[in-house]
């Protein structure tokens, strides 16, 4: 699997980016973000939408201890008291389902699914209930590796975007991002990388 942060595409990136620089400067290279494929990161994505990542994680823990085994099937037993024992609210409980049902019938095949195409991926995982761009650009940024991938309902990403570039709109933001290709994948781990050493914390996934 191709990472997105090696030597060659950073030396591109730093070479057409004064502020991506300046990052690099202060703070160094990001780390290559990774998270293993499959059903049960996805899930923890999908717990991650509207939250911080750590009261995500903290209800991952919690519904992982109580399932034993985390897998598709388990998650189906699950009644809304179970769920909702575990910290999982009802619309994410019901997300959760929807994928879990996709993945038992066979009409999401995530062992499969990193041998097609960006666009192929994106639209076999939006076509689940509960899985939007911001979770398919998450599964194709840490666990596909994919190298040209823009994030744009991530809000830690905008906010740095914003401080950093002096802007403001949706437009000024996707043109800075255009400028990035194909190498969009790593800029977001940059502002990444910004937003929290300058907060002085620590990536949690």
């Amino acid at each position: 699997m191709n990472k997105i942060v090696n030597e060659n595409d950073l030396k591109i990136l730093l070479e057409k980016d004064k502020i991506l620089s300046g990052i690099h400067e202060q703070y160094g290279v990001p780390p290559n973000w990774q998270r293993k494929p499959g059903f049960v990161t996805l899930c923890q994505i999908i717990l991650e939408q509207q939250v911080s990542l750590e009261s995500a994680r903290a209800h991952f823990l919690k519904l992982n201890d109580f399932l034993g085994e985390f897998t598709p099937e388990k998650i189906l037993t699950l009644s809304d008291d179970e769920m909702r024992n575990s910290f999982i609210s009802r619309q994410k409980a019901n997300y959760l389902r929807e994928l879990s049902e996709a993945v038992v019938s066979g009409k999401l095949n995530l062992e499969e699914i990193h041998n097609s195409e960006e666009k192929e991926i994106r639209e076999q995982l939006t076509s689940i209930k509960g899985i939007g761009n911001w979770t398919a650009d998450i599964y194709l940024l840490f666990c596909l590796q994919h190298k040209n991938i823009f994030p744009i309902g991530d809000i830690a990403v905008i906010h740095s975007m914003k401080e950093l570039y002096q802007i403001s709109s949706k437009e000024e933001i996707l043109e800075i991002s255009e400028s990035w290709q194909p190498f969009r994948s790593l800029a977001t781990y940059f502002m990444w990388h910004y937003y929290l050493k300058k907060r002085g914390r620590i990536a949690i996934y």
